[in-house]
C-alpha cells in the first residue's frame, strides 16, 4: 500500500539503502512458492527496520508474525552479539523455509522459531524485550498489546505494522469488519497508553513506533 505518487516512492525505495542479497533471494522465493507474499515487508519497510533496530540495539526482540521470515532478518541485524530473537507464528508449513534463510544468515544460532498462537505462546517466555514488532492477525492486537506490556522496560520500542489497513481506519466501518475495528481501537489503545509515547508514521501500510516511559 503506497500513500504517495509511485514515481515519489520510487524516489524514496531509490534513494535508500539497497535490499541485502539474502533477502532479494528470500523475497523471490517467497514470491513464487507461498501465499499471500503482499505480506511480505519487502524492500524499503525491511530498511526502515533495520536501520530502527541498529538504532535501538536491543538484546532481546520479540516478533508476533513470522511469515517467511523477512522481517525478522531484517530486525535482527540490529541485535546485540548475545542477544536473541524469538518469533512466533502459527503456520507450521512455512518452519523450513524460515529455518533455512535464517541459517544463510550470520544470525542463525540467535533466531528461535516458535510456533502456536502469540497469546499462549509469550506468557511462557521469560525475557524482557528491548523491541517488540507486531504483524499477525489484526483481531488480536490489542491482546498482544496488553500481554506484552509487563515484559517491556522503559525505553523498550514496540513497532506496529499495518495500522493504516489500507486506509480502511478513515473509512465508514460495517459491524462484521472486525479487524479493522481493531485496528482503529489498537491506534486508540497506543496514542493515549499511559504507559506508552506514540507515533504513526505513513510508512507503506503504515507503521507505529512507540515507546515505553
Amino acid at each position: 500500500m503506497h500513500f504517495i505518487p509511485d514515481n515519489l516512492d520510487d524516489y524514496v525505495v531509490n534513494n535508500s539503502q539497497s535490499e541485502p542479497e539474502l533477502l532479494q533471494e528470500l523475497n523471490r522465493e517467497t514470491w513464487q512458492k507461498v501465499l499471500a507474499p503482499r505480506m511480505l515487508s519487502g524492500h524499503f519497510q525491511g530498511r526502515v527496520l533495520s536501520i530502527l533496530s541498529k538504532l535501538i540495539q536491543p538484546k532481546n526482540i520479540l516478533e508476533i508474525g513470522t511469515y517467511t521470515g523477512y522481517s525478522a532478518l531484517c530486525l535482527v541485524e540490529g541485535i546485540q552479539t548475545d542477544g536473541t530473537l524469538h518469533t512466533i507464528d502459527t503456520n507450521e508449513e512455512l518452519y523450513d523455509l524460515q529455518r533455512k534463510y535464517f541459517d544463510k544468515s550470520e544470525y542463525g544460532n540467535q533466531i528461535v522459531q516458535h510456533i502456536g498462537n502469540a497469546i499462549d505462546v509469550i506468557p511462557k517466555l521469560d525475557f524482557v524485550f528491548d523491541l517488540v514488532f507486531i504483524d499477525a492477525d489484526k483481531k488480536n492486537y490489542p491482546n498482544y498489546l496488553n500481554i506484552i506490556i509487563p515484559k517491556l522496560k522503559k525505553g523498550s520500542v514496540i513497532l506496529s505494522d499495518n495500522v493504516l489497513w489500507s486506509g480502511k481506519v478513515l473509512e465508514t466501518i460495517s459491524e462484521d469488519d472486525k479487524e479493522t475495528k481493531a485496528i482503529v481501537n489498537y491506534n486508540k489503545l497506543l496514542n493515549e497508553h499511559p504507559k506508552l509515547e506514540t507515533v504513526l508514521l505513513p510508512i507503506r501500510d503504515g507503521l507505529t513506533i512507540s515507546r515505553v516511559k
